[in-house]
C-alpha cells in the first residue's frame, strides 16, 4: 500500500516479514518529499537495504539525508512514493512500524528527569517489556555500552560521548530490527567518535541492521557495507566504499595549490601522462592519476611547464570525498 491510500483504521495491518527471511528490510520506491516553497528535499529515492547491513547516506548538509530518515521512521510524511520498513508501510501503519525500529536523532532527547539507568528501564516498559525483563536489559546494556558506573547519574552529568552512547543503548532496548542513526558522531571529539564506532561495529557483528546518515567520509568508509552518496535529494552513486573509490579510475590524487586561472591549470594537468582527469574546488586543483610513479615531481614539473607556481602540494589515495567531487564538482563539506 502506498501513501495515497493510508487505510488507517480501515483494514488489518500487514504481518511484518519474519527476521529470518531474506527480503530487504528497507525498500523505498520513488520516495519524494517537497516542503512549502517547492523545496524538493528528497527526489524520487529508490533504496533497497538488506538485513544485517550497515548502510550509509553520505552527503553535505542539505542533501536530504535527515529528511529520508525522517520519512523512514514515521516522523515526516512523504509527498509521494512508498516506504516499506520491516515489511510495514510506514505511512499506512506508523504505530506498527515503530515497534520494529530504533531511532537516534541528531539532538539529545534523553529524559533529564530520569537517571541513566531509568532512561533505559522506562523505555523498555514503554515498549511493553515486563519489569523484570526491562531491568535485566537496562543492566546488560549499561555494561555493553561502558556506562555501568554511571547508572545512577543524572543525564546532564554525562559527557557528549557518553550521552550519545546512552541514546544508542536506549534505541535498542526493545531489540528493533533496524537501527537508524542521524549524524551519530556530529559534534563529538575524536576519542568519543572512535568509541561509538566500536559500539556500532559490535552491534553489526551481532546482526543488527543499521542505517546511518553522515557527512564524514571517513565514518562512511570505515563503518558501512554500502554507501549512497546524496546531493539535492538524489542518489548520485551507490555501492560499497571500495567500489565507489575504484569508480573514479585513479589510484592517486594530487592537490595543487597555485594562483591564477585554476581551471586552465586543471585542463593542462589533465593532459599529463597518467592523468585520468582533473578538477578544481576549494581553491586547489586536483589531478587524478593511475599507474604513475613519482607523482609529486611529475605534477610539479607539469604545473611549472604550464606557467604556474606551486604554492602547496599534497598526495593521497582516492576517498569517498574524491568520488563526491568527481560527481558534483564541489567539496563534500560544502
Amino acid at each position: 500500500m502506498g501513501i495515497k491510500d493510508l487505510g488507517l483504521g480501515t483494514a488489518a495491518p500487514p504481518v511484518p516479514e519474519a527476521p529470518g527471511q531474506s527480503h530487504p528490510v528497507i525498500r523505498t520506491s520513488s520516495l519524494i518529499k517537497v516542503y512549502p516553497g517547492n523545496i524538493r528535499a528528497v527526489d524520487a529515492l529508490d533504496l533497497s537495504i538488506e538485513p544485517g547491513e550497515i548502510f550509509g547516506l553520505l552527503g553535505p548538509n542539505g542533501a536530504g539525508k535527515t529528511t529520508t530518515v525522517g520519512m523512514l521512521t514515521t516522523r515526516i510524511i512523504p509527498t509521494a512514493g512508498t516506504a516499506i520498513v520491516g515489511g510495514v508501510d510506514v505511512v499506512a501503519h506508523p504505530a506498527l512500524a515503530k515497534q520494529f525500529i530504533g531511532v537516534v536523532p541528531q539532538t539529545n532527547t534523553l529524559d533529564r528527569s530520569l537517571s541513566v539507568w531509568q532512561n533505559l528501564y522506562y523505555h523498555g516498559r514503554y515498549f511493553g517489556m515486563g519489569a523484570r525483563d526491562s531491568r535485566r536489559t537496562a543492566d546488560r546494556l549499561l555494561e555493553q555500552f561502558r556506562l555501568a558506573d554511571r547508572a545512577s547519574a543524572e543525564v546532564f552529568q554525562l559527557s557528549g560521548g557518553m550521552a550519545q552512547r546512552l541514546m544508542v543503548a536506549r534505541a535498542i532496548v526493545h531489540s528493533p530490527r533496524i537501527l537508524f542513526l542521524d549524524e551519530p558522531t556530529s559534534g563529538l571529539d575524536p576519542q568519543s567518535r572512535l568509541a561509538l564506532w566500536d559500539i556500532l561495529r559490535e552491534l553489526h557483528r551481532g546482526g543488527q541492521t543499521i542505517m546511518l546518515t553522515t557527512h564524514y567520509m571517513e565514518e562512511a568508509d570505515r563503518l558501512c557495507d554500502r554507501v549512497a552518496i546524496m546531493d539535492h535529494g538524489k542518489v548520485l552513486a551507490l555501492d560499497s566504499p571500495r567500489m565507489l573509490k575504484r569508480s573514479i579510475d585513479a589510484d592517486t590524487v594530487v592537490r595543487v595549490s597555485s594562483e591564477g586561472d585554476l581551471h586552465a591549470l586543471a585542463e593542462r594537468l589533465a593532459q599529463m601522462p597518467g592523468a585520468t582527469h582533473a578538477d578544481t574546488g576549494d581553491g586547489v586543483v586536483r589531478v587524478y592519476l593511475r599507474g604513475v610513479t613519482g607523482a609529486l615531481p611529475r605534477v610539479v614539473d607539469a604545473t611549472e611547464a604550464a606557467g604556474f607556481r606551486v604554492n602547496d602540494l599534497s598526495v593521497a589515495e582516492p576517498t569517498l570525498e574524491s568520488v563526491f567531487i568527481t560527481l558534483t564538482g564541489r567539496d563534500l563539506r560544502e
